[in-house]
């Protein structure tokens, strides 16, 4: 009996991603010409199907183990390329370890085993790979603000040295 219960559990428990997660994602396409935003018409491809938007949007795709490629055009300007790396998700891992291999097998064809970088900013006139493994930019700290003392009206700019505490005058 507990051999049963054993498998029973193992069966029901194989379809993690299946139960855990869905089998669409919502990715945010940006774009960009030469550092500042345009509006692109801009297609997302994979083998489970095509998205056509104009930028900026959230799109809803469905996952797949396979890239998802996005090809955005605007007049008088160069397309930008994409290529959003997918990668195997967490649960699919789990699903392998714990559940055998009938749930690996289910997530891996409904593509509730993979996930795509949630942000893809297109970048006209360039070819870009972007993959949620590798960090494409490094972040930069800001720039320190210059501050720039403003006068005080009816305020002296001196000190007298008997106004200063050590009694000498700055």
């Amino acid at each position: 009996m507990k051999v049963m219960m054993a498998v029973l559990c193992t069966v029901l428990v194989s379809g993690c991603s299946t139960i855990t997660q869905s089998d669409t994602q919502v990715v945010a396409l940006t774009s960009l010409h030469e550092g500042k935003p345009v509006v692109a018409s801009c297609t997302l491809i994979n083998d489970k199907g095509s998205w056509a938007v104009l930028t900026p949007a959230n799109v809803q795709v469905r996952k797949s183990n396979e890239d998802l490629d996005v090809v955005c055009k605007r007049g008088g300007v160069p397309d930008g390329l994409l290529k959003a790396v997918s990668r195997t998700a967490g649960s699919m891992w789990g699903n392998i370890i714990f559940g055998g291999g009938i749930g690996a097998i289910v997530d891996h064809s409904r593509g509730n085993g993979y996930d795509y970088p949630s942000l893809l900013p297109v970048k006209m006139g360039e070819a870009i790979i972007v993959d949620k493994k590798q960090v494409t930019e490094p972040v930069q700290a800001p720039t320190p603000a210059t501050v720039t003392p403003l006068p005080i009206p009816n305020m002296p700019n001196t000190v007298s040295s008997a106004d200063s505490p050590r009694g000498t005058s700055q």
